[in-house]
C-alpha cells in the first residue's frame, strides 16, 4: 500500500517538528560549553552536567536521551567531541579528566564511556559514597564506529577508523582499521586502509 499525501504530510511535519526542537534546543545551550561549533545539533531530553568543561565540535548531532558529564573539581576541557561525530542516543560519556573523540567518531545506541570507575573497597560506606577510582584517558580515533551498548572503560585507546561490535566490553587498546568484538572485546579483523592521494611532484 502505497503511502497518502496526508500520511506524507504528517511526516513531513513531524520531522520538521523535530528540527525545529533540536535547533532551538542547541541555541539554548550552546553559550554554557567550553565549546560548541556551528552546525551542532542537540536532541532533547539531555543530562548535562559541567558544561563548562565540555567541548563538542562542529556539525555533531547528539540524539535524545543522552547524558554528558564533567565531574567537579578537575581543570581544563575533560570531554571533547570532534566535528562531524555522530551520538544516536542515550548515550553516556562521563569524564573526570580526559574521554576525547575525534573527528566523524559514530556511536550507535547505548554507548557509554567514562574515563574513571567507581571505588567499592569499603564494605562499611555505599558504593555511591566511595567517589571514582582508576582514572584513566579514554581515546576514539577519527572514523571509529562503536555498536550498540558498547562499554568503554578507563585508560583505553579505540584507534582510528576501528569497529567495535554491538555489546562489547572494551578493556584494551583497539588498533587502527581493526574489528573488536565480545566482552571483553578482542580483535577479530583488521583492514587496509585506503591509500591516501598526494599531489606529484617533479
Amino acid at each position: 500500500m502505497r503511502p497518502s499525501r496526508t500520511g506524507k504530510g504528517a511526516v513531513g511535519l513531524h520531522q520538521l517538528g523535530r528540527r525545529i526542537r533540536r535547533k532551538t534546543f542547541s541555541l539554548f545551550l550552546r553559550s554554557g560549553f567550553a565549546g560548541f561549533g556551528d552546525g551542532t545539533s542537540i536532541e532533547p531530553p539531555l543530562r548535562l552536567e559541567g558544561a563548562e568543561r565540555i567541548s563538542v565540535g562542529s556539525d555533531v548531532f547528539i540524539g535524545a536521551g543522552s547524558w554528558l558529564q564533567a565531574l567537579e573539581g578537575g581543570e581544563g576541557v575533560a570531554v571533547e567531541i570532534g566535528d562531524g561525530s555522530s551520538l544516536a542516543g542515550n548515550c553516556t560519556i562521563t569524564a573526570a579528566t580526559s574521554v576525547r573523540l575525534g573527528r566523524k567518531v559514530l556511536f550507535a545506541r547505548n554507548v557509554y564511556v567514562s574515563d574513571h570507575s567507581h571505588a567499592y573497597g569499603d564494605t562499611g560506606r555505599a558504593v555511591l559514597d566511595q567517589g571514582v577510582t582508576g582514572v584513566a584517558p579514554v581515546e576514539i580515533g577519527d572514523g571509529a564506529w562503536l555498536g550498540q551498548n558498547v562499554v568503554v572503560c578507563p585508560g583505553v585507546r579505540i584507534g582510528r577508523g576501528a569497529v567495535v561490535g554491538a555489546n562489547s566490553v572494551v578493556l584494551e587498546d583497539v588498533p587502527d582499521y581493526t574489528l573488536a568484538v565480545g566482552a571483553p572485546a578482542r580483535v577479530v579483523r583488521e583492514f587496509t586502509p585506503e591509500p591516501t592521494a598526494t599531489a606529484e611532484t617533479g
